[in-house]
Parts: C-alpha cells; structure tokens; sequence
C-alpha cells in the first residue's frame, strides 16, 4: 500500500514537472527590445499627391453607439495616399499585385540609409552610389533580402501640405528621391525586395518619367513611400514587417509599417 501511494505521489510529481515544463515553453521569449511604428497616421489632414485643398480621403460614420450600439464607418480614399505600399503592378503590367506579394518578402532586414546632410546642402538629393559606399563602409555590406529606406529629414514637414510638396508655380514638387545609378545597385548587386522614403515618392518630385518606379517594378521590387520616424531606428540591425491591405488586384494600398529593434 505504502508503495503504490509513493507510486501515485511520484507520478503526480512528474505530471506537475512536465506541465511547468510544457507552460514554461509556451512564453514567448523577448527577441527584440523595442518596437518603432514608421507610418503616419491617416487623416483628412495627411498630404496629397495633387495638393489639392479637399482631401481624398473620407470616413462617415455608418454604425453609432446611440442608434446600433457599436461604431463603424465607411472608409474612401486612394490607394496611394498616406505611408503607402506600391505594389510592382503599379509601373509594370502583369507584375505582382499588392495582394500577390509574397509574405515572405514583407518581413526582411531593415536598411536606413541617412542623407539628410546631403538633404540640407541640397533639397533634391538623390540617392547615390556614394552615398550606399558610405553606409557599407560604417555598417557592413547590405544584406541580401533587405528593405532599404532613405531617411531624408523631409518627414518633418509632414503637416504643412505646401512645404512636404514643396512645389513651385508650375506645379512641379521638388523634394529629394532616389538615383537611378544606386538603385540598379541595390537590386541587382544587392538583391533588395523593398525600397522606400520619407517623402511622397521614391523617384525625386520633379520627376515626370518616374524611372526609379518602372525599373523596380520590372524587377518585381515593392515601394514603400511617406514613411515616418526613421530617426528613431537603426542604421541595421532591425528587423521591418511590412503589413499592407490585402486589397484584390491592388496597385497599393495603406501600410503599417514595425521596425523591430534588436
């Protein structure tokens, strides 16, 4: 009797060690120490593309609290306005759509390339090959797979629509972008999947071609466009998910954009 009582107690024991062990497995454990979001909340207040002085984007209110006993509302607005995602089928027919994007391709090393300096001395910078030399030579070289993102500073005139256009009497935006030259590097040198900017497009605003645009797009290579904060992240080492509105057929759409910080 006494032996089949220390049985008992020994296999309750060993059931209540293996259960801690199983609960202990189940908590996540913390990989990363902070988490940045770089997207700019969506308002009637955000920039446009044309400038123009009514937004394009609306929100009415369809369920309230006193009438339906809950809140909803019906949402209109371009696919490319706020912190946005172009998918390759917004400049090349029969390329990805945004619905179409591989998910493994919307989590992926982070890369910010700084050029605000340059930005300063000249408000259309464009991105250059010295300008990737230079963040290689201070970081390492540029993994395969990454996103790359420019901060240019120009985020910081996010809520004055006449200086984030920064457009002169014809109408033609000046604000800083992309080169040609860097960005054929970047996709064929260093096999990026993503390119974005703090400003409203990755090709310079005065541009009337948009060849950053149709190079990526040919390359099945998404654009990510007024992203935001990308003063409080890293150089590397970060980690961005990428997580747009799985829109159907969508040139674009709406993104929210983590930088996860080791």
């Amino acid at each position: 009797m006494k032996l089949r009582t220390f049985a008992v107690a020994c296999a309750v024991l060993l059931a209540l060690f293996l259960f801690a062990q199983r609960h202990a497995s189940l908590v996540p454990q913390a990989q990363f120490k902070a988490a940045v979001d770089l997207t700019h909340t969506i308002s009637e207040k955000s920039p446009n593309w044309e400038g123009t002085e009514k937004s394009p984007f609306e929100a009415r209110p369809l369920g309230r609290f006193e009438k339906d006993g809950y809140f909803t509302r019906t949402l209109s607005l371009p696919e490319h306005f706020s912190t946005h995602i172009d998918a390759p089928a917004h400049f090349a027919a029969g390329a990805w759509t945004v619905d179409q994007i591989p998910p493994e391709r919307l989590i992926a090393p982070l890369v910010v390339l700084d050029i605000t300096k340059n930005v300063d001395a000249d408000p259309e910078h464009l991105v250059s090959l010295e300008d990737i030399a230079a963040w290689e030579h201070a970081n390492g070289q540029i993994p395969s797979g990454a996103v790359v993102l420019a901060r240019t500073g120009w985020s910081s005139r996010w809520y004055s629509m006449e200086k984030y256009r920064n457009a002169d009497a014809k109408n033609t935006m000046h604000f800083p972008g992309f080169g040609e030259p860097a960005v054929r590097f970047l996709v064929e040198g260093r096999s990026i999947v993503g390119l974005g900017i703090d400003t409203l497009s990755v090709d310079p605003g005065s541009s009337k071609t948009f060849p950053v645009h149709h190079y990526v797009a040919a390359h099945n290579i998404y654009n990510l466009e007024n992203v935001a904060y990308l003063e409080q992240v890293p150089p590397s080492g970060a980690l961005l998910v990428v997580a747009p509105a799985k829109l159907e057929g969508g040139s674009g759409g709406p993104v929210r954009l983590l930088a996860l910080i080791r």
